[in-house]
Order: C-alpha cells, then sequence, then structure tokens
C-alpha cells in the first residue's frame, strides 16, 4: 500500500481558521483539549469522483461530534473515512475501529462520533456519500463505525482512487464521474455489506409505502414498469426489486394486480349501466397495451374471462378475489399468490 509521505504539503492554518473550515465542510465537531497557541494543521476541500472530499491533517489528538452537533446540523450523508497517514481510533455505534494507513472507516454524519489519534503526523481524507444515493444504490443501509483493512481487494482498489484524485490525476470529466460514483459505491458496499443484508429499517419502510402511492397515481400509464417507479422514485432498479421481494411479491405483479382490479372495477360498472363500452377499450384504459395480454392474466387472476365478469360472483371457487376490494389496504398475498 502506497504511502502519503510523497504528498505534496498544503498551507497550514491556525486553529481558528481550520475549526472554521472543518465546521463548514464537515459539519460541528469540538477539539477536546487544544492549546489554540500551540495547534497545526491544515485541511482542503477537493473532488473524488464528483464527490465531495476532504483531506485534512492537524496537531490536535481528539476531536468529536455530539449529539447536540447532530442536532444542530442535520447533515443527511456517510462518511468513507481513508487514513493516509498515522493512526487513529474512531468510535461510533458503540464501536471502535483502529485504522492504520490504508485502512478505510464508513462513518455516519447524522450520528454521535469521536475520533482520537497520539500521532501528530495523522493524516485522513474523507469522502461525503449523500445518504439517499448511497443508500438507493446498495440496497441496504449500511452502520456507521465499520471498517475495512487495507489487504481487501476493494480497499485497495478504493484507496488508489483516493490516491489518483490527492495527485490531481484525470481531468474533470462529469459524465465519467458519475459513472465512477456508482463505481465508488459499489466498491463500498462490497467492504461493508451486512451478513444480513435486508433492510427493515424505518426508512426502508417509509420509502416502500412512498413508491406504492407512486405507483398507484401512474399505474394506468401502459408505459410505466418498474424502471419508471424506480427512476421517480430516485432509487436504483435493484433497490426497488428487493424492496418488493422482501415482502412476498414483485414490482411487477404488484403494477398488474393494480390494474386488475382497475379493470375489474370498471367492468362491474359497465354491467350494472348496462353500457356498451368494448372490453378492449376499458384493457387499454387500465394499463394494458394488448387485449390477449389483458384476458389471460385477468383469467388466471379471477379464474372466469374479463366477458364473464359479474359483480354477483365475488369470490370464485378457486379463492380468486373479487376486484371490488379496497386495495388501498395493506397489500398482500391470497392463497392464490393473487395481490389484494
Amino acid at each position: 500500500m502506497l504511502q502519503s509521505d510523497n504528498f505534496l504539503d498544503t498551507e497550514q492554518m491556525d486553529y481558528e481558521a481550520w475549526s472554521a473550515s472543518l465546521r463548514s465542510l464537515c459539519g460541528r465537531h469540538n477539539l477536546v483539549d487544544v492549546d489554540p497557541d500551540s495547534f497545526s494543521g491544515w485541511l482542503r476541500a477537493l473532488s473524488v469522483c464528483g464527490l465531495t472530499a476532504v483531506d485534512l491533517c492537524c496537531s490536535a489528538h481528539r476531536f468529536e461530534r455530539t449529539h447536540r452537533d447532530v442536532s444542530l446540523d442535520e447533515l443527511d450523508h456517510y462518511k468513507a473515512v481513508f487514513q493516509l497517514a498515522g493512526q487513529s481510533t474512531i468510535y461510533q455505534n458503540n464501536q471502535c475501529v483502529q485504522l492504520a494507513v490504508g485502512d478505510v472507516a464508513l462513518v455516519d454524519a447524522a450520528r454521535p462520533m469521536r475520533c482520537v489519534s497520539d500521532d501528530p503526523r495523522v493524516r485522513r481524507l474523507t469522502i461525503h456519500l449523500p445518504r439517499r444515493s448511497f443508500v438507493s444504490h446498495l440496497g441496504f443501509e449500511p452502520q456507521g463505525g465499520a471498517c475495512s483493512r487495507s489487504g481487501a481487494p476493494a480497499g485497495r482498489l478504493l484507496y488508489e482512487v483516493v490516491l489518483d484524485a490527492l495527485k490531481g490525476a484525470g481531468a474533470e470529466s462529469p459524465p465519467a464521474d458519475s459513472y465512477m460514483q456508482l463505481a465508488v459505491y459499489d466498491l463500498l458496499g462490497a467492504l461493508f455489506a451486512p451478513s444480513d443484508p435486508r433492510p427493515s429499517s424505518r426508512h426502508a419502510h417509509k420509502l416502500f409505502i412512498r413508491i406504492r402511492s407512486l405507483i398507484k397515481g401512474r399505474v394506468t400509464d401502459p408505459d410505466f414498469g418498474p424502471p419508471e417507479a424506480a427512476s421517480e422514485a430516485g432509487i436504483s432498479l435493484r433497490y426497488l426489486q428487493k424492496l418488493f421481494t422482501q415482502r412476498g411479491f414483485t414490482c411487477t405483479e404488484f403494477i398488474y394486480s393494480l390494474r386488475l382490479n382497475h379493470a375489474a372495477r370498471l367492468l362491474d360498472r359497465r354491467k350494472l349501466l348496462n353500457t356498451r363500452e368494448p372490453i378492449s377499450a376499458i384493457a387499454y384504459s387500465c394499463g394494458f397495451h394488448d387485449y390477449t395480454h389483458f384476458a389471460r392474466k385477468f383469467r388466471r387472476r379471477f379464474g372466469y374471462s374479463p366477458g364473464a365478469h359479474s359483480p354477483a360472483e365475488g369470490r370464485t371457487g378457486n379463492g380468486a378475489v373479487r376486484a371490488g376490494a379496497d386495495d388501498g389496504a395493506q397489500q398482500a398475498h391470497d392463497p392464490r399468490g393473487a395481490l389484494i
């Protein structure tokens, strides 16, 4: 692993200037037991694959971020912390991780933390990872306070990316940066994936409810599907699919269930009012491109053809559910696997 001794020197800053810069770039932090007159240090902002990063060094042995700091800042991102020189110890979420050169830790800026070092030559670089895009891409919420050692292949690749950014290698290229950001996310995901990746957090539940509502508002659009739902929700398609499969069904099944329920209600009304509206028109208005496909899906769901649909039939003998039921309630599976 490369050392950082050959990095270019950066202009030294006094205590007040360093503290102000740290606060503007990283939020509120408290330096503990520091003599402002003997303080030395520097920091600078830079970009790593289009992500905001901060390269810093200081003689302070300890700084921390308290509950009050977190509350006042309301920051909503993670930080990947790379140890460039010296050694550090980071405390967060009841975890204690010791970093040597080449190690990387993941810190949650929305949680209190403490960083301690007895080495005046300590140097770290932090990359800010916007929570929403980071979590959406990974498909799980990582826990702050985790550490990966320098021997991990993904860690070595990330460290090389950091070194290149510090050396100013490569011209800024926004289109390339967007792809490189995803590569950085994937490498961090490989380092910090939990042993049980099932997202069961309150955040994931709220996100699922929002996506379900979004789909209901667009379900009659025949060109609307899982990719469009993921795009409008601002998450990856992989994470969208995971949110649904962990609840026992797929996003595609959910969309078709809503469309079929809507079609059944329109057929109920057609029967009640004795109108001559073509059933194919009802199929198209419910988001189906092809009538044959609609008829096959309808029969599979309810056990009879759209033309034989009658509000008096209710639940058929094979357990199909009449689509007049309220699908605004929590979605579930009936005995034959239909979403209700």
